[in-house]
């Protein structure tokens, strides 16, 4: 497979911030159980929180291969950090991207993809 030149784009991008952001941070954060508020703000300010979106929607409207390299970068950097990228990407955004009605994507959707709100979603299994 050869990427193609936005995906390189994307990629190096991802490798740089995780590289200057979030090594020098990663143990820090998980020693002493910090939201890393500050990356998670790099993250929407690069586009990293809404790749699938479209940009009418706010997003960057990237392609499934852009997404995982970007994420698997981030992951290089801090997996805690990956969880928050992939969680807010595709179990935030993408049910109101497919499911949500035209009011629900303008009020959620769109401060979501521009890195404004973060998505999440909550586990009831013991030791979780």
């Amino acid at each position: 497979m050869r990427l193609e030149d936005h995906q390189i784009m994307v990629r190096d991008t991802a490798r740089e911030f995780a590289e200057n952001e979030l090594k020098p941070n990663a143990a820090k954060w998980d020693i002493h159980h910090t939201f890393p508020a500050e990356a998670i703000a790099g993250l929407g300010e690069l586009g990293f929180l809404g790749m699938l979106v479209p940009d009418s929607y706010g997003g960057a409207g990237m392609d499934h291969v852009a997404y995982a390299l970007a994420l698997e970068e981030i992951a290089a950097g801090d997996g805690a950090t990956s969880t928050i990228m992939s969680v807010h990407n595709s179990v935030g955004c993408m049910p109101i991207l497919k499911f949500g009605t035209e009011d629900q994507k303008q009020k959620f959707l769109v401060p979501m993809a521009q890195g404004e709100k973060i998505g999440a979603f909550c586990l009831t299994e013991p030791q979780a």
